[in-house]
């Protein structure tokens, strides 16, 4: 008989520390309120070792582009040459190319794997459904993952989203670049989900549009707009929102970005900005 309810009542860590103690085999599928947002976990005797999100089940190359191990590119090649679509052809064809080795494709996953799962603590509304006994796919690459540390990461993660959250309060605002970035900066790093944020800042879009049109959830578009507007690169117009209707602009092209250094960035912005 499968454990059902909502997470008003358990919340996630609840539900993850009785697993951890029972030794629980079997997939917890947790559904969110109010958006889109679905996720299904599986266990092995009290360890996490597989996820999928909205119902997709990622495959390994997509993983490995997720946590900047491959290219889009690099991605597409494998996948052209592989025979059978399942994880471990993928995985074999990765090594036997030299772009990855068996370590870089393990730890991908894991990181994969745990970055999934914070996002579910920033839910507290929804059901959950713990179906015992249930395992994923055969061909699919699993990582055993202890839920000790996972749930304490979950809890630092919580405290994080209360703050963005006082930080951020409002999302139907849009982005400007500063008139005057922060002079202190030194070689500022920007991945590849801050660059796609970066190139839909105009007056038009306000945050939450944004984050609807990459697929963000309210955790990730805030930390990363905040961690922008930390470094003094953005500022919110705050009191400025615009109609839910307004247009999102077509989004330009976003591959995997090298060290970029302050003058460089300083370009960067000021040709965005004339956009």
């Amino acid at each position: 008989m499968a454990l059902k309810g909502n997470l008003r009542d358990v919340g996630l860590n609840q539900l993850l520390n009785l697993i951890y103690l029972a030794h629980k085999t079997g997939a917890l599928t947790v559904q969110h309120d109010g958006e889109r947002g679905k996720a299904r976990l599986y266990f092995k005797e009290g360890r996490l070792i597989h996820s999928t999100v909205d119902g997709q089940d990622a495959r390994l190359t997509d993983i490995m582009v997720k946590v900047g191990k491959l290219t889009p590119d690099q991605a597409k090649a494998v996948r052209a040459r592989s025979r059978v679509d399942t994880d471990k052809e993928l995985g074999l064809l990765m090594i036997q190319n030299g772009m990855l080795n068996q370590t870089d494709i393990v730890q991908g996953v894991k990181n994969y794997l745990l970055e999934t799962v914070y996002q579910l603590f920033t839910w507290n509304t929804g059901e959950f459904r713990f179906e015992a006994n249930e395992l994923p796919p055969e061909e699919r690459i699993t990582v055993a993952v202890s839920l000790d540390h996972l749930i304490l990461e979950g809890k630092r993660r919580v405290q994080e989203w209360e703050q963005l959250r006082d930080e951020l309060p409002d999302l139907d605002v849009p982005l400007r670049f500063a008139d005057k970035p922060d002079a202190t900066m030194h070689n500022i790093n920007l991945n590849v989900e801050q660059w796609k944020v970066i190139s839909f800042i105009n007056a038009r879009n306000t945050i939450r549009q944004i984050a609807n049109f990459l697929r963000m959830d309210e955790f990730q578009i805030r930390r990363i707009v905040y961690g922008l507007q930390s470094a003094g690169l953005v500022d919110v117009l705050a009191g400025a929102g615009v109609g839910a209707g307004a247009p999102v602009r077509p989004p330009t092209p976003i591959v995997p970005a090298a060290p970029v250094g302050r003058g460089v960035l300083l370009r960067v912005i000021d040709r965005l900005r004339r956009i």
